[in-house]
């Protein structure tokens, strides 16, 4: 099978992409707005991208009406956010709180989603998530830069919180203990237990 992207739709592309570009991490993430409504939203087009200074990037779409997520509104608007990572206890959690909701809406409240305080940022944290990650907003660049339909987040991190439930005996995250999920195609998901190790020649 041959695909050539120039001539599919935007939604055949994704689809094609999303079911083979797999599995992907989950970037869960808390922001404000500048009214203070506090606002979760999860994004699979998520990933490490620098060690000095340490970042990460999301890719946030817009909707389909072309309007702006309040994730990225948020954003923008505080320069702040926190990102966790999705445990396979708090898959379902993470699933609600992907719901559409109307604007000014907190997922946290409408999915009865526990937090706990920030202590470099103000958005709050997903209580109980294994790893999260204060980030303050280093860039924000529209993609493509003629007709944006998405934008890319580099949030640089000030501050990680790691469950020590998931940390060994040896001060390392035992992956087996961490049980992230990851996005595949469509509506399925993957954990982070079938693992196996390899070493890097020299």
């Amino acid at each position: 099978m041959l695909l050539d992207f120039s001539q599919l739709a935007p939604l055949d592309a994704y689809r094609w992409l999303a079911n083979t570009v797999t599995p992907r991490p989950i970037a869960w993430v808390s922001t404000l707005s500048k009214d203070g409504v506090s606002n979760l939203a999860p994004f699979s087009f998520f990933q490490v991208i620098s060690d000095n200074p340490a970042t990460l990037l999301v890719n946030i779409n817009t909707r389909a009406d072309g309007q702006l997520k309040d994730t990225l509104r948020n954003l923008r608007d505080t320069g702040e956010l926190v990102i966790q990572l999705v445990s396979f206890a708090q898959a379902e959690a993470m699933n609600a709180s992907a719901a559409g909701l109307p604007h000014g809406v907190s997922e946290f409240e409408h999915c009865g989603i526990a937090t706990q305080s920030s202590l470099r940022v103000r958005p709050p944290r997903v209580a109980g998530a294994p790893v999260a990650f204060e980030c303050r907003v280093a860039e924000v660049q529209p993609y493509p830069r003629a007709n944006p339909n998405s934008h890319l987040v580099f949030a640089e991190v000030l501050l990680a919180h790691v469950d020590d439930a998931v940390v060994n005996e040896a001060g390392r995250v035992d992956p087996h203990r961490l049980d992230l999920v990851g996005r595949l195609g469509g509506s399925a998901y993957t954990r982070t237990l079938d693992t196996f190790n390899m070493t890097r020649p020299a």
